[in-house]
């Protein structure tokens, strides 16, 4: 009986131990695949969280029933050897035992019964009954084992199934990532294969571009020429009508020329001489175009006429520059040194951000941080005439062509035109978003040009106090503006690195010359027209050919800003004022640069008379200097 139950207990132990390892050997089996996995986020409709928990349920109850197993088996082992070895059981309990595990209540009644009285009347003792043989206990022991291993074979079982059942799910969850993967892996291809199409496609026209942008700067050029030619034509044809008529009538009508000091004061009810002109002019070309066919061109001038009657009409670039006589005879070559510092002004408590000459006088304005300008007379430096009226620094001035008004700009976003014989503001322009970097006037008078820092610049008529035209096109602040002498063309200079040249008869760009790296702080013409000196806030100057478009000379000047770049009458000698403290004067002839140094900060503005006997320059310490050819020691006045 003994050796038949230890066979059943290795039986089930045997059937547990060969389904935990035909699972394990299936898992191992399953889990073998060569394919190499990358990383890919979790999908939220698939989540293995509650099959997790459930798994490692079922492991850890059957891990705790396989450790409370041995610590039975164990204990079994040590009781029973004790049991049969130690402390055998008698004859009389197993009988009880048994009985009661049969159920065999009144069977064991009588048993005890009629054992205790014949133990009782002393018929037989305990030792003389014996006690109960090893193999019917160690049977109990192993049937009992039995029973619990059964209930660890089911336990296992049911662990066993539900391992299967999330394996399979993971199998699956498994293949549906890896076509996900594949899918994604296929889209990204497709992705990179349209990126390099694309590429290679905007690739292809690149050269289109470049060829479509030279020809649209040379026709902007060519259009530029051909205006000029255009307004010559027009103004040689208008002046030979004028003479003709002049025969017929045998009157004899003088058309007076506009020269560089001309009293071009407005006065009540009369108009300039200038202005006459043109309109006499423009009158007889609207009498003539009545008797021609409809053109809606002059049209649309004739309702812009009637709208804004007092409007002023711009010269036809056939002047000429009357300074122009002179440049032959202006200086001979500067030698090493020869300026020299010859007086000091304290001007303004704050720094000197501009300055302007008199066009007839020895007299220069200087405009300052503490929103006032003042009139200075030279060399003693005299105050003349303080304006007030501006709310914040003043950044530009420029005298009218007689001397009799000033334009000024400022921080406070407003242009004021100055009348020096009434010693007030007559006139406030109004329209730009941001501060006003610089100011200039047409050399007729009539316009004034602004430039200001919300990347346009303006022009105004001063006639009908209103701006004319708005030109856009710079990306950054536009740090200058200046008109070419006598002509309506505009040089504007860009934080955005250029340089443009504008109609100031039709507000549109004409040109934009490209070259520096730094922002552009500064650009003026030469007296003849044919050049431009530009500076930059890394001190980089340069000249540039207007009729070739091309920069012609580079000096280094850094790595301070330059602050302002001047030409003299003659062309020949070119003036920085730097933010090291000093003014750089270039000799273009013998391309010799000296330094200049007298102030105590940054030189925000300098300017020359109009022979280069002297050069006017002024500073962030509020002070102006004089400097002369071949002066003495300076004093400070």
């Amino acid at each position: 009986m003994e050796e038949a139950a230890g066979s059943e207990a290795f039986f089930c132990l045997q059937t547990v131990s060969d389904l935990t390892k035909s699972a394990e050997l299936t898992i191992m089996d399953d889990s073998k695949d060569d394919y190499q996995y990358e990383e890919i986020p979790a999908d939220d409709e698939f989540s293995l969280q509650e099959d997790d928990e459930d798994l490692s349920k079922a492991l850890q109850t059957i891990q705790e029933q396989a450790e409370d197993a041995q610590i039975l088996a164990l204990q079994s082992v040590l009781t029973s050897e004790k049991s049969v070895s130690e402390i055998p059981e008698a004859m009389d309990d197993f009988f009880c035992n048994f009985l009661v595990r049969l159920g065999m209540s009144r069977t064991l009644d009588c048993f005890q019964t009629e054992w205790y009285e014949l133990v009782q009347r002393g018929t037989f003792t305990a030792k003389d009954i014996g006690l109960v043989p090893t193999v019917y206990t160690r049977n109990q022991q192993l049937e009992a084992e039995n029973m619990r291993l059964r209930k660890d074979l089911e336990n296992y079982k049911l662990a066993a199934n539900k391992a299967k059942e999330a394996f399979l799910k993971m199998q699956k969850e498994r293949d549906f990532h890896r076509m996900h993967h594949k899918r994604v892996v296929q889209e990204k291809n497709k992705l990179i294969c349209d990126i390099k199409r694309l590429k290679a496609h905007y690739a292809s026209y690149e050269p289109v571009l470049k060829q479509l942008t030279e020809k649209y700067q040379t026709t902007l050029r060519q259009k530029m020429l051909t205006s000029l030619e255009r307004d010559r034509a027009v103004g040689q044809v208008t002046g030979l009508q004028a003479t003709l008529q002049n025969l017929e009538s045998r009157c004899a009508i003088q058309i007076p020329v506009t020269k560089a000091g001309h009293d071009c004061r407005r006065k009540k009810g009369l108009e300039g001489p200038t202005q006459k002109a043109l309109q006499e002019a423009k009158q007889q070309k609207i009498l003539d175009a009545e008797s021609s066919s409809y053109d809606p061109v002059k049209d649309a001038e004739k309702e812009i006429g009637k709208r804004y009657p007092k409007d002023s009409e711009f010269p036809v670039d056939t002047q000429v520059n009357p300074y122009l006589v002179h440049a032959t005879e202006y200086i001979q070559p500067l030698k090493s040194g020869e300026y020299k510092l010859s007086n000091i002004l304290k001007v303004h408590d704050l720094a000197v951000n501009c300055l302007a000459l008199h066009p007839r006088k020895d007299i220069v304005v200087t405009g300052s941080n503490d929103h006032l300008w003042k009139m200075w007379a030279l060399p003693d430096g005299n105050i003349i005439m303080t304006g007030e009226g501006h709310t914040d620094w003043l950044s530009g001035c420029c005298f009218h062509p007689s001397g009799s008004q000033l334009v000024t700009s400022s921080g406070d976003t407003t242009v004021r035109i100055w009348d020096c014989s009434k010693r007030g503001c007559i006139l406030t322009l109004e329209g730009h978003a941001h501060a006003v970097w610089d100011c200039s006037w047409h050399s007729c008078g009539d316009f004034v040009a602004s430039a200001s820092m919300d990347n346009t610049s303006k022009i105004w008529d001063v006639n009908s106090e209103r701006c004319r035209y708005t030109m856009c096109g710079h990306k950054d602040s536009v740090n200058s503006i200046e008109f070419l002498p006598f002509s309506s063309t505009v040089l504007t200079s860009s934080a955005d690195k250029t340089l443009s040249l504008w109609d100031a008869r039709t507000g549109l760009r004409v040109y934009t010359f490209y070259g520096h790296l730094h922002s552009c702080n500064h650009a003026t013409f030469n007296m003849k027209g044919d050049a431009i000196a530009s500076c930059d806030s890394s001190g980089m100057m340069k000249l540039w050919d207007i009729r070739k478009s091309v920069p012609i000379l580079s000096v280094d000047a850094g790595p301070h800003p330059a602050n302002q770049v001047v030409f003299d009458h003659s062309g020949r000698i070119v003036a920085l004022a730097s933010s090291d403290g000093s003014l750089k004067v270039l000799q273009l002839e013998s391309g010799q640069l000296s330094s200049l140094r007298g102030h105590g900060g940054e030189v925000h503005g300098v300017i020359f008379d109009p022979r280069a006997e002297q050069l006017i320059s002024g500073g962030a310490d509020g002070t102006v200097c004089l400097w002369t050819r071949g002066a003495a020691a300076p004093c400070l006045t």
